[in-house]
């Protein structure tokens, strides 16, 4: 066995990315404060080709230094939106005719394992602030709620790891 070298990997060109079909699943990130969180998820985004993030609130937006330091470029080639406010993001959404769901522990939470996405339907998913989690107005507005089960002492995970595992379960799902 051995690891692919750089040009057997078929990465596509800053161009061919955005010319190529996207992954119907939007991330909205709500107050996320971690420049590093941002740029992670900024570089899941373009590893599943998902249609686009869109930035929430205190959430930095590109270019920065920070954000670049683990987007490796990402910002480049993923789609972007800001907004000050992720309510007015969620009900712009629900208009396009996304489901949207907050991935958030809260009652009546579907464990994300449970959850079954529609393929064809665009979805979208709301990541929150990485103490205070999901806004409760923005909760108010979804049309449900995600929960990862965890099982040892924490009550979270990072919200970049999140971010990918949620983003890997929606494209085995329905990719």
């Amino acid at each position: 066995m051995r690891k692919l070298l750089m040009n057997e990997l078929e990465r596509k060109s800053t161009g061919e990315f955005q010319k190529a079909p996207k992954f119907p699943l939007v991330l909205i990130l709500d107050n996320v404060r971690s420049m590093m969180n941002i740029g992670s998820v900024f570089r899941t985004a373009d590893g599943f080709l998902l249609e686009s993030l869109w930035l929430c609130g205190i959430t930095a937006k590109p270019p920065h230094r920070e954000i670049q330091k683990t987007a490796l470029g990402a910002t480049e080639t993923v789609a972007w939106r800001y907004f000050e406010k992720a309510t007015d993001a969620v009900l712009l959404l629900k208009e396009q005719g996304y489901r949207v769901f907050a991935l958030e522990q809260a009652v009546g939470s579907v464990n994300l394992r449970d959850f079954r996405p529609v393929a064809g339907q665009p979805h979208a998913i709301v990541l929150g602030n990485e103490v205070k989690g999901v806004d409760s107005a923005v909760l108010a507005l979804c049309h449900g709620c995600l929960e990862i089960p965890q099982f040892g002492t924490k009550h979270s995970l990072n919200v970049a790891v999140a971010a990918g595992m949620v983003v890997w379960d929606f494209y085995a799902k329905i990719g």
